[in-house]
């Protein structure tokens, strides 16, 4: 299963009226235990480059505040953030921080040289998520839950594939800058891999595919025009 028949469940979902409703109440379509190649950035709309890559050297820069996305720029954070936010916009899910800083344990250099010292591992996994989560979503009047479980790594066959794992997923916002983001961590560690003179002895490794596993993958009633 690709990203084309993801979207054609949502079409057809859409057509036959199978909602559900969220927390406030909104009609969505979701799909339960999800799992496909993510061969495309996007399940439906356009991408917004210039915001993704705000968000990404924000993620780059851990910061747990959602004010610091656009920088100096006087632009408000996206609605979704703010949403999540404490009043003073303090977050959860810096991606970045939970994968690079050493309060999360450096866990992406841990990944690379997991794979590095055995490149047949399957342990060279990326933990976002926490169990102490559950005292922390709703800190100050936060509602951020993180939704990425967990990314695993595999080098087979000269290149590396990753199986992004999470808890909940918004396929038209959510899923773009999601695959953003785990696209450039998976770029980043080839590139790492490949200055590795120890592994350049066991060859150069190319970008592979990402596997995109979700509990619940969902679309809100406010994006339903752009399911089609």
């Amino acid at each position: 299963m690709n990203v084309s028949d993801i979207r054609k469940y949502f079409i057809e979902e859409l057509k036959n009226k199978n909602f559900t409703k969220d927390k406030s109440g909104q009609e969505t379509i979701e799909l339960i235990g999800a799992s496909f190649i993510a061969d495309e950035q996007s399940i439906f709309g356009v991408p917004n480059k210039q915001y993704i890559d705000k968000e990404i050297k924000w993620y780059q820069s851990g910061s747990t505040n959602v004010n610091d996305i656009y920088g100096k720029e006087f632009v408000k954070a996206p609605e979704a953030w703010v949403g999540a936010a404490d009043k003073y916009g303090n977050i959860n899910s810096n991606y970045g921080k939970l994968i690079f800083d050493s309060e999360y344990h450096n866990q992406y250099n841990h990944a690379l040289g997991e794979l590095l010292n055995n490149p047949d591992s399957r342990r060279a996994t990326m933990v976002y998520t926490r169990p102490s989560i559950w005292r922390e979503f709703n800190k100050g009047g936060m509602s951020d839950f993180i939704c990425t479980n967990a990314v695993t790594y595999y080098v087979r066959d000269g290149k590396l594939n990753a199986v992004v794992q999470m808890r909940s997923n918004d396929v038209v916002f959510g899923y773009k800058n999601d695959w953003a983001w785990q696209m450039y961590v998976l770029k980043n560690m080839v590139i790492d891999w490949n200055k590795d003179s120890f592994a350049m002895l066991q060859g150069s490794i190319e970008v592979g595919t990402i596997t995109w596993q979700v509990q619940n993958l969902h679309v809100y009633s406010r994006h339903f025009d752009l399911v089609k």
